[in-house]
C-alpha cells in the first residue's frame, strides 16, 4: 500500500512538472507551478491556499519531488518556481537561476523516543552515518545496533546533512534509504534503534531530537546562529521573478506570511537568519 501511495505521489508530482504555466485566452498567467524540495512544500502549500484566496482565478500547484529535481525543473523551465533545502552547488551557480530565501531552517538528528540517548557530538554523527559506530553502547546508550535512516541523492536535506556533518566520507551504503522526510520520520518513531535526520520543522513527539556538540535544536540556537546544523530554505527562479511567480514570491516574503504560515510551519522568518 505504502508503495503504491508513493507511486501515485510521484505521478501527480510528474504531472504537474510537465504542466507548465497555464494562461488564459488573453494571455495572461493563470496558474503557477512550484516543485522541489519536499520539506519546503508545508510553506508553499499553505502559502498557495492563502495566495489562491487573495487573489481570485489564479492557481499556485505545489509538488515536492526533491531539491535536486526541482533546481533541474526551473532550470529546464517546467516549472515556475523551483524549491530547495540546500544551497546551490558551484556548477549550479552559473544556470542563471535566482535564488530567494524563504526561511530558516535546522537538521535534526533524530531518534526513537524510548532510547535514552539525547546528545551526540558531530564527530560521533559523522561516523555513526558512515557506518563506523555499529552500536548504541558506544555512544553510551544501550546494547543495541543502530539502524541506519538515510535520504535519497535528490534531497536537499541528504546534500545539507553531508556537507556539515560528513565532509568529504561516504555515508554507509547499508543505511535505508527513502525518498521523504516524513517517512524518515515514521521509521524512526517505530524503529527502537533507529537515527535519521530531518528537518527540524518537521520534528514532532514521535521522534527525539538530539543535542549536537551539547546544543539543542530549536528555535533560540538556530535563531542565534549557535546550532550547527542549520540553513536556509530557497525558492529559484530562472532569471528575475516576474508576473504571477512575482507576486507569489512577495507573497510568501510578507510580514504576514513570514510570521504565520511559516513560524506555524516550524521555521523561522527569513529576518531571524544570523548568518
Amino acid at each position: 500500500m505504502r508503495l503504491s501511495r508513493s507511486a501515485a505521489l510521484v505521478a501527480v508530482a510528474v504531472t504537474l512538472v510537465l504542466a507548465g504555466c497555464g494562461r488564459s485566452a488573453s494571455g495572461s498567467q493563470t496558474s503557477l507551478t512550484v516543485t522541489g524540495s519536499t520539506t519546503v512544500m508545508p510553506i508553499a502549500e499553505v502559502a498557495a491556499t492563502e495566495f489562491e484566496a487573495a487573489n481570485p482565478g489564479k492557481r499556485v500547484l505545489v509538488s515536492g519531488i526533491g531539491s535536486s529535481a526541482g533546481i533541474e525543473a526551473v532550470t529546464k523551465g517546467t516549472c515556475d518556481i523551483g524549491t530547495s533545502s540546500r544551497d546551490l552547488k558551484p556548477e549550479e551557480k552559473s544556470l542563471g537561476l535566482v535564488d530567494i530565501k524563504i526561511a530558516l531552517d535546522a537538521i535534526a538528528v533524530i531518534v526513537n523516543p524510548s532510547n535514552p540517548v539525547t546528545g551526540l557530538t558531530k564527530a560521533q554523527v559523522s561516523d555513526i552515518f558512515q557506518g563506523k559506530i555499529k552500536n548504541w553502547k558506544e555512544v553510551g546508550g544501550p546494547d543495541l545496533e543502530i539502524g541506519l535512516v538515510n535520504r535519497d541523492e535528490a534531497s536537499g536535506t541528504r546534500e545539507a546533512f553531508s556537507k556539515f556533518v560528513l565532509g568529504t566520507a561516504d555515508f554507509d551504503p547499508a543505511a535505508a534509504v527513502l525518498p521523504g522526510t516524513g517517512q524518515v520520520r515514521s521509521v524512526v518513531a517505530q524503529a527502537s534503534g533507529a537515527i535519521g535526520y530531518i528537518s527540524l520543522g518537521f520534528v514532532d513527539p514521535s521522534v527525539k531530537a538530539l543535542a549536537i556538540d551539547g546544543i539543542p535544536a530549536n528555535e533560540t540556537t538556530v535563531g542565534n546562529g549557535t546550532y550547527p546544523l542549520s540553513r536556509y530554505l530557497h525558492f529559484l527562479t530562472k532569471g528575475e521573478p516576474t508576473g504571477l511567480a512575482k507576486a507569489y514570491i512577495d507573497f510568501v516574503l510578507s510580514p504576514k506570511i513570514q510570521e504565520s504560515v511559516v513560524r506555524d510551519a516550524g521555521f523561522l522568518p527569513v529576518t531571524e537568519g544570523g548568518k
